[in-house]
């Protein structure tokens, strides 16, 4: 099997969160055999039920590459052409999946130990499985964290902060609105104060943006509504405390603003040799909270295609990150 045909066989396993399951035994047994050769061992951590993170290593891990098991919705089968392998989960992640193996196994090839892959689950919502692998750790000392980055090392990754605005109304005939009290306008009110909100900046991550993702109210054209939510996901740069204090000042008297998510920034080191990048995107490294050891974050594929129906990721990086993941572990372990 090629690095380009364990992709597609990981993307033809539909394992949108929280769906990880057959993508889990899936690896788990591709590992059992790779280990059994090698002199390894793997293991499922479980996480909930059904649910369960995939660790496989040899010797006593000092360096650990890992990423996640789980996809976006929908599930979208996997195509080739020449220059791309194409389907959901292509660049993120299961292609940096597929490269990580192949990395470990040209490594173990060459008699190289002390190294370990992770693969956990639901990074995509709330990063369970980092969370559950860091009650878990076993010793190692860094850890490559594999998302789509262009085979760039990143020098840091914006934080994540999520809410949930809900208002409440009264009812009433849409002829007689002074009747009723109209949680959407309240919930209107609110959200053009949150645009207002004059976000932080940070010279290494650069802005802080927020989004606006869902909005639910209403009962009918004729009905005044009693009820509307927005969720809304504001991507962070350094700490939250003032972003959490002007949320809740928007929000205050009209709606009720509950925090459902806050993942903060990081920021990471580069490493000789290897092109930076900076992310705008949240990743499971603040979950495992270094109990895996000092991140590091690349992968192959781009973000920009990611959770998007053109999700695609180049061939001739899916190779390049098997020499660069073999390059960092082997300079990680001396």
């Amino acid at each position: 099997m090629t690095v380009f045909e364990l992709t597609r066989r990981l993307i033809d396993i539909n394992s949108v969160t929280p769906n990880e399951f057959d993508v889990g035994e899936y690896l788990f047994s591709y590992l059992s055999d790779l280990t059994a050769k090698t002199g390894g061992h793997v293991e499922r951590m479980p996480v909930e039920e059904r649910r369960f993170n995939v660790l496989a290593f040899w010797g006593e891990p000092r360096v650990t590459m890992s990423t996640h098991l789980d996809t976006v919705p929908p599930f979208i089968a996997s195509s080739e052409d020449d220059e791309f392998v194409w389907g959901r989960g292509a660049c993120d992640v299961k292609g940096i999946i597929a490269s990580m193996i192949f990395a470990a196994e040209q490594m173990l090839h060459d008699g190289i130990r002390n190294l370990a892959l992770l693969f956990v689950v639901g990074e995509e919502r709330n990063s369970a499985g980092a969370y559950e692998a860091a009650r878990h750790p076993r010793g190692s000392k860094f850890l490559i964290n594999g998302e789509p980055t262009s085979n760039k090392l990143a020098l840091g990754s914006k934080g994540a902060l999520r809410y949930e605005i809900t208002a409440s109304g009264r009812m009433s005939h849409s002829a007689y609105p002074e009747l009723g009290e109209s949680a959407i306008e309240k919930l209107l009110d609110v959200l053009q104060a949150l645009r207002q909100i004059q976000l932080p900046v940070d010279p290494v991550l650069g802005e802080s943006t927020m989004n606006i993702g869902t909005l639910t109210a209403g009962r009918a054209p004729n009905v005044v509504p009693d009820h509307a939510k927005a969720e809304v996901m504001i991507r962070l740069v350094n700490d939250p405390a003032s972003t959490k204090q002007a949320v809740q000042q928007a929000a205050a008297g009209k709606a009720d603003a509950k925090e459902v998510l806050s993942i903060p920034a990081v920021l990471l080191e580069s490493v000789p040799g290897i092109e930076t990048t900076v992310v705008k995107y949240t990743t499971d490294i603040p979950a495992f909270g270094g109990q895996w050891g000092k991140p590091l974050l690349i992968g192959p594929g781009t973000i920009h295609v990611a959770h998007t129906s053109e999700e695609r990721v180049p061939k001739r990086e899916l190779l390049e990150a098997i020499s660069l993941y073999q390059h960092l572990v082997k300079s990680l372990l001396t």
